[in-house]
């Protein structure tokens, strides 16, 4: 069951890695307009974001491998139809953004089913080991996913391309579907409102969540100005800043489940201050390569921090609410990163480069490192967490 888990899990994220690099090379060749990119990219995150938390309930009243199911055809035939429109030739930015919208709403929905699914598929110490695989299945899908829907979008022409993104979700849902849960039947009244009870009971969640956000908005400053630093030392330098941080994400969740974790929310709380790292290396600023080792040790904690954070919620949250708790986390992870992105460049015009990082850096840390006053962020491992794997 695990390794159907995994397998599902890695083409669902690489279907959906290939999403936007494909929708922007197509609005690209349609028009060529930025703002028409500008909408079609909306249409998808917007939906998104007003759904997830409703998405949660959905994932809290029904069998996880159900909604996954749902989700994954959903979006399978919302990229099959930009297929066969694209292979038709019809060209409209209007259906690729009612498209595009619903695709947005099937992520929203089933995101908060993949935490529940897991934690209803994999019990103690093998829970760690789990996230750690999927982790590393989805950062290589994320990784490979801009290259790949290149090759296609260039070599088969981009309706073939969303045809072959819809055959990765359908693949996807029927590995996902297939897997069996003994979840039991939800009891009580699944609801936002006592989703929003589970959160406020749980300072350790909130904080941390809070300073995830944090992290994600201060990443998409790193990821819009760092670019445009690191050219003095050449146009091949952010490249190679942007693989360091690979290589170290993926050495970072390798060496998760082999950690000896004693509070797995202090190791994560330590993860994401790394970051703080290279903002301040850019900051200085320092040699592109100095940037770029700073960048791997960034990606490194995240690495080590995502596979650990996944198992300690699904530790200490109830399986119930499991979806609804989780749902709050992804939209204010969503939320942030693009709120950075789309800031950075003005803030710079305002301000330079240097003060919105040196912000950020000290953000950051703080954020970060600020969630160690709560006392249930320094409680010991759970018998999943507790001794490192080989």
């Amino acid at each position: 069951m695990l390794t159907r888990l995994v397998i599902g899990r890695a083409l669902s994220a690489l279907a959906t890695a290939l999403i936007p690099t494909t929708l922007t090379l197509v609005v690209l060749r349609v028009t060529g307009e930025a703002a028409d990119l500008g909408v079609v990219l909306a249409c998808e995150l917007v939906p998104m974001l007003v759904l997830l938390p409703f998405g949660g309930v959905l994932a809290d009243r029904f069998p996880p491998e159900r909604v996954a199911l749902l989700a994954d055809l959903t979006r399978c035939v919302a990229q099959a139809a930009i297929g066969v429109e694209l292979l038709a030739g019809v060209e409209r930015i209007a259906d690729l953004a009612v498209l595009a919208a619903v695709t947005g709403a099937a992520v929203a929905f089933g995101t908060p089913a993949v935490p529940r699914l897991v934690a209803a598929t994999v019990e103690g110490p093998a829970r760690l080991r789990a996230n750690a695989r999927i982790s590393l299945a989805t950062s290589l899908s994320a990784v490979g996913a801009p290259a790949i829907a290149g090759a296609l979008v260039l070599g088969a022409g981009p309706g073939w391309a969303s045809l072959a993104t819809a055959a990765l979700f359908a693949a996807s849902a029927f590995t996902l579907g297939g897997v069996r849960t003994a979840t039991a039947a939800p009891t009580g009244k699944q609801s936002l409102a006592r989703g929003w009870q589970e959160i406020r009971r749980r300072p350790w969640f909130l904080v941390s969540v809070m300073g995830h956000g944090v992290w994600h908005f201060c990443a998409g400053l790193f990821l819009t100005l760092g670019p445009l630093i690191t050219i003095r030392s050449g146009e091949a330098m952010w490249v190679i800043i942007v693989q360091s941080g690979t290589v170290g994400m993926l050495a970072g969740v390798f060496a998760a489940p082999r950690l000896p974790v004693r509070s797995p929310l202090v190791g994560c709380a330590v993860g994401a201050s790394l970051y703080a790292a290279p903002l301040a290396a850019l900051a200085v600023p320092l040699s592109g390569w100095a940037v770029a080792v700073a960048y791997g040790v960034a990606m490194f904690g995240l690495g080590v921090l995502v596979p650990l954070w996944e198992t300690v919620v699904a530790d200490r949250i109830p399986v119930e609410a499991l979806g609804r708790v989780r749902s709050f986390d992804s939209l204010i992870s969503f939320a942030s990163r693009p709120l950075g992105l789309a800031v950075a460049a003005p803030l710079a015009g305002w301000a330079g480069t240097a003060a919105p990082l040196w912000v950020a850096a000290i953000a950051v840390a703080a954020a970060s490192l600020g969630v160690l006053a709560v006392r249930e962020v320094r409680t010991p491992a759970a018998p999943s967490l507790s001794a490192p794997r080989r």
